[in-house]
């Protein structure tokens, strides 16, 4: 009987060719790993999408680095549901399942988190994108999947741009649903933060910036990372946000941005498979493992 299986996914669990990205999965993965066994644990890594591993022989299942997961949604909803009855997640499904979908930030907003503003658009709705702009008054903004990770189907929209993303929209929506936001100049001047909670408290920060010409903050993209020394507010709002969960996550990521009057926002709240950049901060890694190890 295992402890804990570590979830990855396939491309991570004996990587034959050796990149700077696979290098710091590897190395990051290591470390939680490590921390663990320090622990007295059993563990061992898997891929989620393993169709030879018995999930009923390991207590816990950790969300580290399942990535491939938005590509392959519906095969990972069901197994999501098939495994709640075998095992324990961490997170736990409740929050997992609420996370999956960015409809969490209406939950958030109402609980009193300041929020990045964000309009929801509901699958099958037969409005434009020039209408929708036109309903909201607003002229720049971002388009991105209700259900997404790494910016996948996201785009920077503007007066000038739209018709050209009309089409590209009217599929996505036929099928699932989708967000606008505002878009924040912050993001290109100063970056997005990223802040680290372990047991719903502060660890460490990065601040993510995308390569010139682009917005989008990923390393995917070309973005890059900075360690941050984030400001009081910022880490109240970021352990305001976990705290405002129906239970307190055991680790998360909370993205902020300045919103147009300089306030910091919650982008995203990430407590599925967050990247946590323990290489930027290997104690975190270990007080992962502490939290972890609370609960045996």
């Amino acid at each position: 009987m295992l402890d804990v299986v570590v979830l990855t996914d396939e491309r991570f669990v004996a990587p034959k060719d050796s990149n700077e990205y696979t290098t710091n999965v590897m190395f990051e993965d290591q470390l939680v790993i490590t921390g663990l066994i320090k622990k007295g644990l059993a563990v061992k890594k898997v891929a989620w999408s393993d169709p030879d591993f018995d999930w009923s022989t390991t207590k816990y299942i950790l969300f580290r680095t399942t990535w491939d997961y938005p590509n392959r949604f519906n095969e990972f909803a069901d197994w999501l549901m098939d495994v709640a009855f075998k095992t324990k997640m961490i997170n736990s499904y409740d929050l997992v399942s609420w996370n999956l979908d960015k409809h969490y930030l209406n939950d958030l907003k109402f609980e009193g988190i300041h929020t990045v503003e964000t309009h929801f658009i509901q699958p099958k709705d037969d409005r434009t994108l020039a209408r929708i702009h036109e309903e909201l008054g607003w002229e720049k903004t971002v388009l991105k999947p209700a259900v997404s990770a790494s910016a996948k189907n996201t785009f920077m929209l503007s007066q000038e741009n739209l018709a050209q993303h009309e089409d590209t929209f009217s599929k996505l929506i036929s099928d699932e649903a989708m967000l606008l936001q505002p878009f924040l100049d912050s993001i290109l001047e100063r970056g997005e933060v990223s802040l680290m909670l372990i047991g719903g408290e502060f660890t460490h920060a990065v601040v993510k910036k995308a390569k010139p010409g682009d917005f989008r903050v990923q390393d995917d993209f070309g973005g890059s990372v900075e360690d941050y020394e984030p400001s009081q507010e910022e880490i109240d709002l970021a352990i305001a946000a976990v705290k405002a969960c129906e239970t307190l996550p055991i680790y998360a990521r909370v993205d902020i941005a300045n919103d147009p009057g300089g306030v910091p926002a919650v982008m995203e709240l990430e407590i599925i498979e967050p990247e946590m950049w323990f290489r930027r901060n290997a104690d975190a890694a270990d007080k992962l493992a502490d939290e972890i190890a609370k609960l045996f």
